[in-house]
């Protein structure tokens, strides 16, 4: 599979986000260096009243290459990402936060690293990522993953980091089968690779998280209740087989 040379599709989910015009364009400015064939497709996840014509606006006339979905309704980053999934018509799928938290620069080594393997997700644990957040976030994030290990026997140390790249494949094999809208979006899409057997890499990031990127109480308690969600129809219910 030549990379460079086939369809990328990027996926940036968003609500209410102000820097997404200029954000957008990173992204592009970033693809462009590598690649002849991309897309963009923007998620407008039920951002408030007159969020889906200020998009199309900007983005529907000047380039065909970026793309927009919308709906009314807030449902959730997870939803988002889904929906986005299953519209890309890429060969290559990259899943991208549109804060920007994580550069779009890592485009280029995550598409590098999908020779190799079905999956590639960014680790802040990976020995080479450079990562400056909050203790309590670095603890929350600590033990959850360790919840995880014990869950799901999933050998994977982080699940939560907003890019990840997938071969197209994977994701239209497992995305119907998806049903967290929110929370855990992230990790029941990787128990159900794990599942299907394909094989999935961590690679290195850099991250400064942004004043204000906190989590709280009630998204905790969501992300636990979303977690027990996935393990009862994974191991009890048996609902993915």
């Amino acid at each position: 599979m030549k990379m460079k040379k086939i369809l990328i599709s990027v996926i940036m989910p968003t609500y209410n986000n102000k820097d997404i015009y200029s954000n957008v364009l990173k992204v592009k400015m970033e693809l462009k260096k590598v690649y002849r064939n991309y897309e963009i497709i923007i998620v407008n996840d039920g951002s408030e009243k007159g969020w889906k014509e200020k998009l199309e606006k900007l983005f529907k006339i000047k380039d065909k290459r970026i793309k927009i979905i919308s709906y009314n309704k807030n449902k959730g980053k997870g939803y988002a990402l889904k929906k986005g999934g299953l519209f890309a018509k890429g060969k290559v799928i990259i899943f991208l936060d549109s804060d920007l938290e994580i550069s779009p620069k890592f485009i280029f080594n995550f598409v590098e690293e999908l020779k190799k393997v079905d999956i590639v997700i960014g680790s802040k644990r990976h020995p080479l990522s450079k990562i400056r957040y909050p203790i309590f976030r670095k603890t929350m994030s600590f033990f959850y993953q360790k919840l995880i290990y014990l869950m799901f026997n999933l050998d994977v140390k982080d699940t939560q980091v907003g890019i990840k790249a997938f071969k197209s494949e994977v994701l239209k094999k497992i995305l119907p089968k998806i049903i967290i809208k929110r929370y855990a979006f992230d990790l029941e899409v990787l128990c159900l690779a794990k599942k299907e057997g394909y094989k999935i890499k961590e690679a290195p990031i850099e991250i400064n998280f942004k004043l204000g990127s906190t989590i709280n109480l009630k998204g905790v308690i969501n992300m636990l209740i979303d977690t027990l969600a996935i393990y009862y129809r994974l191991k009890i219910l048996k609902y993915y087989d």
